[in-house]
């Protein structure tokens, strides 16, 4: 088994990039998921329910962000790496409230405009500590403005046996994956308990439950059933439907695709 692909997504519920290689830190892959939108009250955006935050791309260059409109590639703006402002305000992820820094008014006004609705973007300073849930922590881990955990790990292997039961085949980026590795059979990962890429070692915490943004084309904003239909087939258990693994990283300090996959059961 081997690293397939590198997925980083700075801006959450914005377009993801393909990296060869990425730095690795507790919080996630180096720049993944550290800038968040946010409406008047502070709470998050997502594709969940704008689907049209998929038709927005993010490049990663030397000194920032490169946004831009997929669709309309001409409407586009820079976002440094440290803000411009000073200032902070309290944002809402799911259940967290942690405080982020303000981007720019400038940044704030593309963005509203672009996505029709008043909206600001923050970034999370190392100052920000959002603690991952105690009963999955290691060692007290933070994560950044992701769902729950620093790192996801999806297979191949369980992409293709999904796409072998629907009638339109969907690519990965429906699942958001940090981390994906070929070889091995479908969900093999569900027997791991920790995994080992090249010299970086994971804790897999739980699997990851899927919801609406799946059935969101990355490519078009379109919104459909699938593939949560045909997953919820098979897939289920309890209430959550399941794909891919959340996971912490234990040690290592790069990760580079390409490199070995070595999956740790359960003892």
């Amino acid at each position: 088994m081997l690293l397939q692909d590198i997925y980083i997504y700075p801006i959450k519920s914005l377009g993801g990039i393909r990296l060869p290689k990425a730095n690795l830190e507790e919080r996630g892959l180096q720049w993944d998921r550290r800038w968040m939108l946010v409406d008047g009250k502070g709470d998050f955006l997502t594709q969940r329910v704008h689907p049209s935050m998929a038709l927005l791309q993010v490049e990663l260059r030397a000194d920032g962000l490169l946004v831009f409109h997929k669709q309309d590639p001409t409407k586009r703006i820079n976002i440094p790496f440290t803000p411009q402002s000073e200032a902070t305000r309290p944002v809402t992820v799911w259940d967290d409230t942690v405080l982020g820094q303000e981007v720019s008014k400038e940044v704030d006004a593309w963005f509203s405009e672009i996505l029709g609705m008043p909206c600001g973007l923050v970034w999370m300073p190392p100052s920000t500590e959002r603690k991952i849930d105690a009963k999955y922590a290691v060692n007290s881990e933070s994560v950044g403005f992701a769902d729950a955990m620093p790192y996801l790990l999806i297979g191949q292997s369980a992409l293709d046996d999904l796409n072998a039961r629907l009638q339109s085949p969907v690519p990965m980026d429906r699942f958001r994956p940090n981390l994906v590795f070929s070889g091995g059979p479908a969900y093999i990962d569900d027997t791991w308990d920790k995994v080992k890429i090249g010299d970086a070692l994971f804790k897999i915490t739980k699997p990851c439950a899927r919801c609406v943004l799946t059935t969101v084309d990355q490519a078009t904003a379109q919104k459909g059933k699938e593939p949560l239909r045909t997953l919820s087939t098979y897939r289920t258990v309890g209430s959550k439907v399941l794909f891919g693994q959340n996971m912490l990283l234990l040690e290592g300090a790069s990760i580079e695709v390409g490199a070995a996959v070595e999956g740790i059961p359960f003892l």
